[in-house]
Formats: C-alpha cells, sequence, structure tokens
C-alpha cells in the first residue's frame, strides 16, 4: 500500500532525497520548502503525487496550515519527517545571542511545532510514523558544534518521551542520527565570528574536521524507506558509518566517568535523619 508523506526541508540534502524516494516508487508527498520553486522539477515529472507547500517551520500557524492542507488534499498522513534545519557552528564563547535563538527556532521548535500539528490526525487514524533528523552531533559534541550540538540533544529529548507518549495510538517514532555527508549542509550553515586566543584549539578542531570521510548522500533515502516499511522500526539508527564508530566510544568514556565518580554523587545526597 502506498504511504503519503509531510516532509520539511524538501528542497535540498537529505530532504529531497527522502521525498524522491519516496515519489519514485508511487508514494504522495506534501513537501514542504521556504522556496516551492526548488521543487518545481519533481511536480513536472511526478504531478499530482507531489503537493508542493511553502512553509517555514518556525511560524506555527503556518505549520498548522499546511498541514491541515496536506492531510485534507491526500486524506491521511502516514510518515511525517522533520527534517527541516540547518547548523550554526562556532565557539561557545562566539555564539551571538540572534544565531543561538534562530538555531534553536528551527531545529527544535520547528520540529515542536510539526509535530503537534500532525498528532491530532495521526491519533484519529490510529497510526503513522514520525521521523526526527537529529545527528551524530546530537549524542556526541565537539569543539565549535555547541549550540547545533544542543538543539540536536532537544529533539532526542522530545522524540524519546514522545515515543512513549504515542506507542498506545499505533504511531510510531524514529530518530535518524547522521554523521557527515557529502551534501549542501556545510554550504548553508552558518559560522560565528573567531574570539582571538582560541587559534591553537581552532586549527586542530578544523584539521580533525577536514580529514573526515563523507558518506554517500544517495544510501539515504531507500535507507529511510526500509526503516518506514519495517513492522518494528528502530527508535534510534545510524546514518553513516562515522556515527557507528564515535558514539559507542562517547558512551563507554561516559560509563567509566559515572563508574569512577558514583561513590561520590551517592555520598553527597544527605542521609535522612
Amino acid at each position: 500500500m502506498s504511504k503519503i508523506w509531510f516532509v520539511t526541508g524538501s528542497s535540498r540534502g537529505f530532504g529531497r532525497r527522502f521525498v524522491e524516494a519516496a515519489l519514485s516508487r508511487g508514494d504522495k508527498v506534501a513537501a514542504t520548502a521556504r522556496d516551492v520553486a526548488s521543487l518545481s522539477d519533481l511536480v513536472v515529472a511526478h504531478g499530482d503525487a507531489i503537493l508542493p507547500l511553502a512553509l517555514d517551520v518556525t511560524d506555527k500557524s503556518a505549520v498548522v496550515a499546511a498541514v491541515k492542507q496536506a492531510h485534507t488534499h491526500f486524506g491521511r498522513l502516514d510518515v511525517v519527517v522533520n527534517n527541516a534545519g540547518y547548523g550554526v557552528f562556532g565557539f561557545v564563547e562566539e555564539l551571538t545571542e540572534e544565531q543561538v535563538r534562530a538555531q534553536f527556532d528551527t531545529n527544535v521548535y520547528g520540529t515542536l511545532w510539526v509535530t503537534q500539528a500532525v498528532l491530532p490526525y495521526l491519533r484519529a487514524q490510529g497510526s503513522g510514523h514520525i521521523i526526527f533528523l537529529s545527528s551524530l552531533l546530537g549524542l556526541a559534541s565537539f569543539p565549535s558544534t555547541g549550540v547545533y550540538s544542543a538543539s540536536k540533544a532537544a529533539v532526542e529529548g522530545l522524540a524519546d518521551s514522545l515515543a512513549q507518549e504515542v506507542a498506545a495510538f499505533g504511531i510510531k517514532v524514529t530518530v535518524v542520527e547522521p554523521g557527515p555527508f557529502g551534501t549542501e549542509f556545510a554550504g548553508s550553515s552558518i559560522y560565528s565570528t573567531p574570539v582571538a586566543g582560541y587559534e591553537q584549539v581552532r586549527a586542530a578542531t578544523n584539521e580533525s574536521f577536514a580529514s573526515m570521510q563523507m558518506a554517500d548522500p544517495s544510501i539515504v533515502g531507500p535507507a529511510l524507506l526500509k526503516i518506514v516499511d519495517a513492522q518494528t522500526p528502530p527508535l534510534r539508527i545510524f546514518f553513516g558509518p562515522l556515527a557507528a564508530q564515535v558514539v559507542p566510544h562517547v558512551y563507554a568514556e561516559r560509563l567509566k566517568t559515572w563508574e569512577t565518580w558514583a561513590a561520590v554523587g551517592v555520598g553527597a545526597v544527605a542521609s535522612p535523619t
């Protein structure tokens, strides 16, 4: 049975590839983008199977209207992909209030507004699958990734809670955690103005990032199709090899530290008198 998708951030990157994968197998997609002209070639190729919707996910009322329009047009929603987002990168001391607020407005609040808007429809139909695009950087942070990592860590928390809240309604939740891919993500990201004094750590960080191998983005569309077709999809899944290499090491180090300092933490709790 074909599925009805609602995908945010469809103009490029992962979002574009998700939309193309769904359309290529006969599914129908409500594809949102700030500029729907970027979707015109897909409309030509797929006709009524795609509903292009202009949307800025930071506008809550516009999100509600877009979700309603998509549901009215197609009659149901099966897969909702919270893909819209971008990166702000810079050392913590360098970040401006405007940069931080804008990062959370899109990556966190935009994701929340879409999720809240679709839930009444999914609960009423007793089914659905919500996909959250997180990142390796939502689980492991590095110099210059602080605010982006914070935004994706917030998405991780939302998804964890939501999965437990909606399981009884037949709604599934999956968090996709990609490592670096050869997409347009870096070019659309925002970078802070450097503060003097961090030259050494900045040079080491840039060297480390430059040496990272980019995964092939052609894998992400077919991978997501397998996830949404699974009878029991994962709550979390890595995309690309780097996340699977880095995250287990990070968590092993955290477990080791917690164990080493466990007695101190427990001893800090006052005993009842």
